[in-house]
């Protein structure tokens, strides 16, 4: 999904985002000013809690949200939408204004990740690429940070490429290292985002060579004797005791990719150790998820590589975000008041009304709760997304865009830090992996006139 600045985004929607646009050009509601919200209504089975990722990349993917000639030939020829919206569409560039959670930040349900307010026709064409976005990277960090938390400080490697698609495999690298992951084998991501790659040799290396002997020869001739030997192909024990004949106690590490990783690393750690390879290191991959990290805790395992579950949200391969109309200007084309509108479908209904979101820390800096804040329907937007009543806590939405020009950017290794410190704040029961109740619980509190 990673578009490149270059390259429109503008048909990276659904066909009913065009149709709904067309329709309100003709009723004349395409410039009522609106606000949506991105909100997950409940989080995965099981999870504490989610972290938005992706922002960095959606920024860049609205300021290409245009229709070039290829784009409105397409529509003109499909016939998706009228003349007189074709010639809309070619001038269009969002021009409202976007606040959100930044990349890394951990969440809970029930609370506005991203808040878009701009005219209706601007706004809703947004939502497809929005969800599509936030939901894939979101996903993926969710899955990361939890292995981050049940890996006990050891060296996490993404290795998920193979594993899904080639676009998604680079954004999905990008999420796993704002939360924590050490490295990736996709080398895109090195060259694009400045993540650190890692990656020696497959079994196919070692089957290519008549012996097994030769093929760590190669290699140890090739990359030194840092390197990392797969000792798996055919006998373990037969292989460690060779791994250490051809490239001396000083070998780097040693990696395990089939069979059991806990009883293997108890008896390869005990070869190498009486093989005096006291510092090679043993390094496990191999559909491995956060419970097997969390098995594997007490066991001399010194960096794992991850890939399919990880990629995939271990379980949870969306992060279940939806978009939503929360409010509307009260007349049509004028005035800043807005009016709270929802759903209230069964099982879907909506909170109506602007908000914000203002973390609470109790007396050690931990997180109490994320008020989710009700702004009264004539709070400008500029003070009320950032109203802290009470003084003491953190505004979790920051400006993003505002009147369609971005005013935030951060690369993989700023909001890496960002995800650690806010990690941090979440209390210890939070970040478990066992079902629960959720980290930082929301709670919905009306923002008085006074307050704004």
């Amino acid at each position: 999904m990673s578009t490149s600045a270059s390259a429109s985004s503008g048909l990276l929607t659904d066909h009913y985002e065009l149709t709904m646009v067309d329709a309100a050009l003709d009723s004349g509601l395409a410039q009522r000013r609106c606000v949506f919200e991105v909100t997950a209504r409940r989080l995965p089975a099981g999870r504490r809690y989610g972290v938005v990722a992706g922002v960095e990349r959606l920024l860049g993917a609205i300021e290409a949200f245009r229709f070039g000639d290829d784009e409105l030939s397409f529509l003109s020829r499909t016939g998706v939408v009228s003349t007189t919206t074709l010639r809309h569409l070619a001038d269009f560039r969002f021009r409202g204004d976007i606040w959100g959670y930044v990349d890394g930040e951990p969440y809970g349900p029930q609370c506005p990740l991203l808040v878009v307010e701009a005219a209706f026709g601007e706004a809703v064409l947004l939502e497809t690429l929005i969800l599509s976005v936030l939901n894939h990277d979101g996903a993926v960090a969710a899955a990361a940070a939890r292995m981050v938390g049940a890996s006990g400080g050891r060296t996490l490697i993404e290795m998920g490429s193979r594993r899904t698609h080639e676009a998604a495999a680079v954004d999905a690298a990008v999420a796993a290292y704002v939360c924590g992951f050490d490295a990736t084998s996709n080398l895109a991501a090195g060259r694009r985002h400045g993540i650190p790659t890692r990656g020696t040799s497959a079994h196919a290396f070692t089957l290519v060579h008549d012996t097994e002997a030769a093929a760590f020869a190669a290699q140890i001739g090739a990359l030194g004797v840092d390197t990392t030997l797969l000792v798996d192909t055919y006998d373990v024990h037969a292989a460690v005791a060779l791994a250490i004949e051809v490239a001396g106690p000083g070998l780097g590490a040693v990696r395990l990719d089939s069979g059991d990783p806990a009883a293997l690393s108890l008896r390869v750690r005990e070869q190498l150790d009486g093989l005096g390879a006291l510092a090679t290191r043993i390094v496990v991959t191999g559909d491995l998820d956060e419970y097997a990290l969390e098995t594997l805790a007490d066991y001399p395992v010194d960096a794992y590589g991850i890939g399919t579950s990880l990629v995939t949200g271990s379980g949870a391969p969306t992060a279940g975000l939806v978009y939503k109309l929360v409010a509307r200007a009260g007349v049509a084309n004028e005035g800043s008041g807005f009016d709270p509108v929802a759903k209230t479908s069964p099982g879907k209904t909506g909170r109506g009304g602007r908000k914000t979101v203002i973390r609470r820390y109790d007396q050690n800096g931990m997180a109490v709760a994320d008020d989710v804040h009700v702004l009264n329907p004539d709070t400008p937007s500029a003070i009320g997304m950032a109203a802290d009543p009470g003084g003491a806590g953190r505004g979790l939405l920051v400006p993003l865009i505002r009147a369609g020009e971005r005013v935030w950017s951060s690369g993989p290794g700023t909001s890496r830090m960002h995800h650690a410190r806010a990690m941090a704040e979440l209390p210890g029961s939070g970040r478990d992996l066992s079902p629960g109740p959720v980290a930082v619980a929301s709670e919905v509190v009306s923002l008085s006139q006074e307050a704004s």
